[in-house]
């Protein structure tokens, strides 16, 4: 048996065993991305797989998690439920989103004052999406308002494409900072055209995808056993479209499921399924990915300036961002304090970090990586800690309170009451 064999086998019995153990483990303050990226890094110490000749593999497998996951997120927000939804994730998507990036810039400005100010917005662009997966411990808590659990997904799912065509952008320019002066105005082009085309592409490819789809299913030429085949074969098509084409897969992708999800609705099974299912053992396997090839030289290289800006990113920048944006809607204070905390940094900030630095960046590759990796790994730490203990702290606060405006109401009516 050779190491690379061991290192598999290793992997697959921690995967069935973690199966076994999920529920149980779901109520306390281990998390799934804690125990795959903490695997990744105790691998990593072990000559169970050769890293300079694997890294394209390791690119390789974390562009696939990339694009799927992209792809699923969009496929599941029903955009038509959103918009008749509360204002919540919109404010958050729309206002909270963007503050994050300014607020985010300022802070950044004051730990790398020397930074050009286009690579201080990419990083903060970077640092703003968050992951489903890190706040599934919230999302599925039962006990934590339907409400604030569903804004939570919607987010997630949806702020992580919303940033992607400016992460590329800012990307460009910090590139044609870097590029000679002939090379300057193809930098913004490139960057321009990686958005428009992948756009186009993806709102092309799903369209015509979920048109296909319902026509297929409505006279029955299809069926449950090969419709996720062709989801898949759909994702990648989109992906490699808009690459040959000149635009960016990754934004391809994310437009074509959300296309795709909101024509075909509750027809596709398959997404759904897959979501709980291989796609989550594809969001594992990418934080192993990252514990394993990734995270080790990030770790080592990991200073006390890059460590305090990461901690005033996750303590403040988005918690001050989130509670400015539901600012006028009917979300109590520990609610918008609620919300703005449970946005976990994990795989969009780690992945598109790597796709920017393998693809367009070259003299800020280095520090853009370091910073994107450890936040990821003191998000999934931090965040994975207070996920159950927060979420059942803040559903019984939520209870007292409502007891109690509940109490004050009835209290009214009796005083109202006049006696005969």
């Amino acid at each position: 048996m050779n190491t690379i064999e061991v290192g598999l086998l290793i992997l697959l019995f921690s995967v069935s065993t973690y199966t076994m153990l999920a529920k149980t483990l779901s109520k306390t303050i281990i998390t799934a991305p804690m125990v795959f990226i903490s695997l990744g890094l105790v691998m990593s110490n072990f000559d169970f797989f050769d890293l300079e000749k694997s890294e394209d593999l390791l690119h390789l497998l974390a562009e696939i998690a990339l694009i799927i996951i992209l792809f699923l997120d969009a496929s599941q927000i029903n955009l038509r439920r959103l918009r008749k939804q509360n204002a919540w994730p919109i404010r958050m998507l729309l206002i909270g989103l963007p503050l994050t990036i300014v607020i985010g810039t300022f802070v950044g400005y004051l730990f790398f004052p020397e930074w050009p100010f286009a690579l201080l917005l990419l990083m903060a662009a970077l640092m703003a999406p968050t992951d489903a997966a890190l706040g599934e411990a919230v999302v599925r808590n039962k006990t934590v308002p339907k409400n604030e659990r569903q804004t939570l997904a919607v987010e997630s799912g949806l702020n992580d494409g919303i940033a992607l065509p400016l992460v590329l952008f800012l990307a460009s320019l910090v590139a044609m900072g870097s590029a000679s002066h002939t090379d300057q105005s193809g930098w913004i082009v490139f960057g321009i055209t990686q958005v428009v085309v992948g756009v186009l592409v993806g709102l092309m490819m799903g369209y015509s995808s979920g048109r296909m789809f319902l026509l297929w299913e409505k006279h029955k030429l299809t069926s449950n056993v090969y419709e996720g085949i062709g989801i898949l074969a759909l994702t990648g098509t989109s992906y490699l479209s808009a690459n040959i084409l000149g635009g960016n897969g990754f934004i391809s992708a994310f437009v074509a499921g959300l296309v795709f999800g909101n024509m075909v609705k509750g027809h596709c099974r398959f997404i759904y399924q897959f979501a709980e299912s291989e796609g989550q053992m594809l969001i594992w396997a990418a934080f192993v990915i990252i514990g394993i090839g990734l995270l080790p030289e990030a770790i080592e290289a990991l200073t006390w300036p890059v460590a305090a800006y990461i901690m005033v990113s996750l303590f403040f920048v988005r918690p001050i961002a989130i509670y400015i944006s539901l600012i006028g809607t009917k979300a109590k204070p520990i609610t918008r304090l609620f919300m703005g905390w449970f946005g976990p940094r994990g795989l969009a900030t780690a992945l598109f970090a790597l796709m920017i630095s393998k693809d367009i960046l070259t003299d800020h590759s280095y520090s853009v990586l370091v910073i994107a990796l450890n936040t990821v790994w003191i998000s999934v730490l931090l965040h994975g800690l207070t996920a159950a203990p927060g979420a059942r702290l803040y559903a019984k606060r939520i209870k007292v309170l409502r007891r109690r405006k509940f109490e004050k109401k009835m209290q009214k009516r009796q005083a109202k009451i006049q006696p005969l």
